[in-house]
């Protein structure tokens, strides 16, 4: 108790000397000049103080002083105000083994009323421990309505809670255990040449501790492997600790309220770099001027250019080419013209070799022909319990190809992917549209017939 004995000896020692800083020095110093003043004049204090007005002027002085100085509250030690304590915790004293407890405030604010000495002590010496006792209460369906309670330091302080109760519901704890998978965050911070080839959780279950409300709503249990770490430099295998683990709900959310044991995971991480190499695309989109055509495509004065990625192995396996699109709308005026374009990364790419590309397109003169296309034609997009073919062709279904004329001359129907696109088609007959799969932009096709084709159920026998 020594240190509160300082702690209220030093108190006072501030208010002496903040009462001799203000009072005691200027009146002494009035005082003193008062009696200066008197001497100089050949006057006593015995003549003045005999004086039958002095007295109850020196009252009223007296008493204006004390007033002025109430009113203006310089003297405020003894009055009663009241001071807020924001955001002080909750303490909660329940079995947390048995129940689990919904409803609890984090923290509640405390307002405290009284002197402005005691408020500063409380302050001071207080542990200001904001308390909600369920101790003695059980599991139940409905709310309990508990108040809370707050631990007063100094008896003569009186206080308001905000909130003063609440409303909580407690309900049986009950354990499940649950599978647990993974998942990689901060990848974007991995270098973008590495992949993750592969990861071995130190547990493969955990058990998941809740109220049976709360266990149903889990829909997984992941550990979040994060990859922003400074020692994931380089292809290798990594053992990676403290990997925080939570519960998803159906719809991706993290659950509250729900206690997993272990509550971290440790896990073997390898890393590795897959890459593969393929060309690059050339898309066109808008029109040539009319009679116009594309002669060739250079990449970077090439006929072909290849680009290397970089990916997880599923990923890339799926990629055969590196698309690159460019606006020719207008272009074919001129012999030639190169274009500067940003080779984007396709989508499960993680790096590309290359990122700028110059491509230089010559243009010709426009020339076409016919190509007999009757005997190629399949259909896409048919529900699988139908049949489709392709009925009353009297003549030759062709499709003229258009280019310039070394281009052209190498088309032959062996080289057209012709389809009939029956996506929403039924049964009966129809008159379908030829179309044409075309990825070259040196070749355009046009088709201007339509076949008829017959739907049938697939179980029905001709």
């Amino acid at each position: 108790m020594k240190w509160l004995g300082k702690l209220i000896k030093g108190f006072f020692r501030a208010i002496y000397s903040v009462i001799d800083k203000i009072i005691v020095t200027p009146i002494s110093r009035i005082i003193y000049k008062f009696s200066e003043y008197l001497k100089a004049h050949n006057l006593t204090l015995d003549y003045i103080l005999n004086r039958p007005n002095f007295m109850i002027y020196v009252s009223l002085i007296l008493a204006v002083i004390v007033f002025v100085f109430i009113d203006s509250r310089v003297i405020n030690l003894v009055e009663s105000e009241a001071e807020v304590l924001s955001d002080i915790p909750v303490k909660v004293n329940y079995n947390e083994e048995a129940y689990v407890v919904e409803g609890i405030p984090e923290t509640v604010d405390i307002t405290l009323i009284g002197r402005k000495s005691d408020i500063y002590l409380a302050k001071q010496i207080g542990t200001n421990a904001v308390i909600l006792d369920l101790s003695n209460y059980e599991a139940r369906d409905s709310a309990y309505k508990v108040y809370l309670s707050y631990t007063k330091s100094i008896d003569s302080i009186n206080y308001k809670l905000d909130p003063s109760y609440v409303s909580v519901t407690i309900k049986e704890k009950v354990s499940v255990t649950k599978m647990i998978d993974y998942d990689l965050v901060n990848e974007s911070y991995l270098n973008e040449r590495l992949s993750v080839e592969s990861v071995e959780l130190s547990n493969n279950e955990v058990v998941v501790k809740g109220s049976q409300d709360a266990i149903d709503k889990i829909a997984s249990v992941k550990a979040l492997i994060d990859l922003k770490n400074d020692v994931l430099k380089d292809a290798g295998t990594y053992e990676v600790d403290n990997i925080n683990v939570v519960a998803y709900d159906s719809k991706g959310r993290i659950l509250e309220g729900i206690e997993i044991v272990p509550k971290t995971l440790s896990a073997t991480l390898t890393l590795d770099t897959y890459s593969k190499s393929v060309p690059i695309k050339v898309l066109t989109t808008g029109n040539l001027v009319t009679g116009k055509a594309i002669a060739s495509i250079l990449i970077n004065n090439e006929n072909s250019k290849s680009v290397t990625i970089y990916g997880d192995q599923e990923s890339i396996n799926s990629i055969t080419n590196v698309p690159v699109t460019i606006n020719v709308d207008g272009s074919g005026g001129n012999a030639t013209k190169a274009y500067n374009v940003t080779i984007n990364r396709p989508s499960g790419v993680r790096a590309i070799s290359e990122k700028k590309a110059t491509i230089t397109i010559t243009f010709g003169d426009e020339k076409q022909k016919e190509v007999d296309i009757t005997n190629v034609i399949s259909h896409r997009n048919l529900s699988s319990n139908l049949t489709a073919n392709i009925v009353g062709t009297s003549s030759n279904v062709n499709a003229i190809v258009k280019g310039v004329q070394s281009v052209i001359d190498s088309i032959t129907s062996e080289n057209i992917t012709a389809y009939l696109d029956l996506e929403g088609y039924g049964v009966g007959e129809y008159d379908v549209p030829v179309k044409i799969e075309n990825d070259d932009p040196k070749l355009n096709y046009v088709v201007g017939t339509t076949v008829k084709v017959r739907i049938t159920n697939a179980s029905t026998t001709s």
